[in-house]
This record gives structure tokens, C-alpha cells and sequence, in this order.
């Protein structure tokens, strides 16, 4: 089986050695996505925006392998502040209200950059 392994240029790639979606036959999975934008953050201070740029990006990143929202099967959503889950948690059913996806929102003390609020990544498969 061929694994394909797609960057999407962002800044910390190169650096931590990663790849924003690794395809692996009609499986995918899609690393930490968050509200960075041309090497900036986005939206500091407003998490249910940083959900919003974060899964955009997530999106995006299955379109370029050939997935949609539809195959997702699994995200998880990392916040900094869990007193604001639902937040995140709107924004994730906005996305992927009528997929449920197995999901997971796991509270963390920080992210990669101080102004980030979420992170969010998928696995998904391709429906015949």
C-alpha cells in the first residue's frame, strides 16, 4: 500500500518534521489544525473563531487528499480553557453535526503559540 504524505506549507512543518494529512489506501489522517494564517494567529481571544479558522483549515487539508467532512470517523479538539468547551463544541457541530463522528475534547494547559485557543484533528476513511 502507497502512503502519501501532503504538507500544506504552514511554518512549523519543516521544523517538527510532520505532514498535515498522511493517506494511507481510503484511510486518512489530518495533524493538529489551528486558527494560524500566514504564519499568524488569528482571532486572539475569541475561541469559537479560532474553531472556525481551525477546522476550515481541517477541511481544506481533507479536500487535498480527496476526502470530505462525510468520511471523517474521528476528531479530537484541544482547548485551553474547558470552562469555554462549548464553543468549540458548536463550531464542531456546525461542521460535522450530521456526520457524528467518535470525537474527543481534551483540555490542555497550552499550545504550540500563547495566542492559540484550539487545535483540532481528524481520521477519516472514504465511503465507497
Amino acid at each position: 500500500m502507497t502512503v502519501r504524505r501532503i504538507g500544506s506549507g504552514g511554518p512549523w512543518e519543516d521544523v517538527v518534521g510532520y505532514s498535515r494529512v498522511v493517506v494511507a489506501g481510503d484511510a486518512a489522517w489530518v495533524s493538529g489544525c489551528t486558527a494560524t494564517v500566514d504564519g499568524a494567529v488569528v482571532h486572539p481571544g475569541d475561541m469559537a473563531a479560532q474553531a472556525r479558522v481551525a477546522f476550515g483549515v481541517l477541511v481544506e487539508a481533507l479536500a487535498s487528499a480527496g476526502f470530505t467532512p462525510a468520511d471523517v470517523v474521528r476528531t479530537r479538539m484541544y482547548v485551553t480553557d474547558t470552562s469555554r468547551w462549548e464553543e468549540v463544541g458548536r463550531v464542531h457541530g456546525e461542521v460535522f453535526g450530521a456526520v457524528r463522528p467518535a470525537t474527543a475534547m481534551i483540555g490542555v494547559a497550552a499550545l504550540l503559540h500563547p495566542d492559540m485557543l484550539v487545535e483540532v484533528e481528524a481520521d477519516a476513511v472514504r465511503q465507497p
